[in-house]
């Protein structure tokens, strides 16, 4: 599939651009890509297809299971338990100065303003009241889960995923629910840590596709990142006591860590965290159940497990019914993944010191375990970087991986020892692996 060769990959539509055209044609490519056809039609008429930013989410899209033609409308969080959630959360206190630089004239203008955590679920979705409306029809509402593993492609999760401010033009969004709609989006970060602690979005017709209107976004941030900055200034205390920390990779014990306090877990408790992770809508007692014993836990015993990690996290930060997550918790495994997303081979080698929870034999921990080393292994192979390849062959997931040691081989010098010394090493896989 041909991609953009020309200009901001960033922007979905050039100032020389008949809108008109441009979605037709992106509309035309959106079908070709879901019928599986090899090359997409172009788009522009310089020759230029599909955006990589925009084709590489379908691709993500597509595996993780989203459906183009269907779209839930159920909420992560709503009632009183989205507003204690949002007024804890660090996003508050850039909630005025987005309403000031974005909401007042995006009223007038008949656009949307969301913020999200960094979970990509809205937390306020503000501007003009029928615009609300009829973004109702695809589920854009507070309390609504729009990471792109939910919706597929779509400003906000997008920029969630990559951690790069995107816009998303009508029918590049994933979903047909959503092709009547444009967005451009961009991440917020603690200015301390420098994670992500959510997004800022505008939602509207074409024109807010337009490379100003991503400018007016990104100040847009950077005057709420100074607001934050302020803040702490004057405040003592990390923008969010609640963010917490999983690590759940290599041999080490695993652990959380939370307002400065590393709370060392056992296995089932970090099994269950990793899982309701992984799960962010929701996991019932019995499907938990499932993900944790192949023999299928007695549910009535994984209530009382999710009983002791609620009095270790706090009473208002586990959800039931199902049981999911109410806090911001950020894993070792989500920081690989986001390496990978944004093509950052070295980085997610550099995040990965060993397989997800090596010792765990629930179900649901191994795929998740298979699913990680598969996607950073193909990362390595398609990258043939011989530094990132010398390493991976000297891990445990790599020291026996016959692909890795054939790709190392093809970076080496035919003349240098160490060509001859990897040579040596995949004779004796062959002869140890029978192969």
């Amino acid at each position: 599939m041909s991609t953009a060769a020309h200009g901001n990959p960033w922007v979905a539509v050039r100032p020389d651009d008949d809108v008109t055209q441009l979605a037709r044609r992106v509309s035309s490519a959106h079908h070709s890509f879901l019928e599986g056809v090899d090359r997409l039609p172009t788009v522009r008429p310089d020759g230029d297809s599909v955006r990589p930013v925009v084709l590489d989410s379908w691709h993500r899209s597509r595996n993780n299971g989203v459906n183009p033609d269907s779209f839930g409308d159920g909420l992560d969080l709503d009632g009183l338990e989205l507003q204690r959630y949002r007024t804890a959360h660090p996003t508050a206190l850039i909630r005025p100065v987005v309403r000031k630089l974005l909401v007042e004239d995006a009223a007038e203008a008949g656009l949307l303003v969301a913020i999200s955590d960094a979970k990509g679920r809205l937390l306020w979705v503000e501007g003009d009241s029928k615009a609300k409306d009829r973004a109702l029809a695809m589920n854009f509402v507070e309390g609504a889960d729009w990471s792109e593993d939910r919706v597929g492609t779509n400003a906000p999760g997008t920029a969630l995923a990559l951690d790069h401010h995107v816009q998303i033009f009508g029918a590049e969004h994933f979903s047909r629910v959503v092709h009547e709609w444009s967005c451009s989006a961009a991440p917020v970060h603690d200015p301390l840590s420098g994670r992500i602690i959510g997004a800022i979005d505008i939602t509207g017709g074409p024109r807010v596709a337009a490379p100003e209107v991503l400018s007016l976004i990104r100040a847009t941030v950077l005057a709420a990142e100074s607001e934050l900055r302020l803040h702490l200034l004057n405040s003592p205390k990390p923008l969010d006591p609640t963010t917490a920390r999983l690590q759940v990779l290599g041999s080490d014990r695993p652990s959380l860590t939370r307002g400065g306090e590393r709370i060392r877990l056992s296995q089932r408790h970090a099994e269950i965290l990793l899982l309701l992770a992984n799960h962010p809508e929701g996991l019932s007692a019995d499907h938990l159940a499932m993900l944790l014993d192949e023999s299928e836990l007695d549910p009535v015993t994984v209530r009382a497990e999710l009983s002791r990690v609620r009095k270790m996290l706090g009473a208002g930060d586990l959800g039931s019914r199902p049981y999911r997550l109410l806090i911001d918790l950020d894993t070792d495994v989500d920081e690989v993944r986001r390496a990978l997303a944004r093509g950052d081979t070295a980085a997610a080698l550099r995040a990965y010191p060993g397989p997800v929870l090596p010792r765990s034999l629930a179900p649901g921990i191994d795929e998740l375990r298979v699913e990680l080393r598969g996607r950073l292994r193909a990362a390595l192979l398609r990258a043939g970087d011989r530094r990132l390849l010398a390493r991976w062959t000297s891990s445990v997931d790599g020291r026996e991986d016959i692909a890795a040691w054939t790709a190392y081989l093809a970076s080496l010098d035919r003349q240098s020892s160490m060509y001859a010394q990897v040579k040596m090493q995949l004779t004796l896989l062959d002869h140890k692996l029978g192969i």
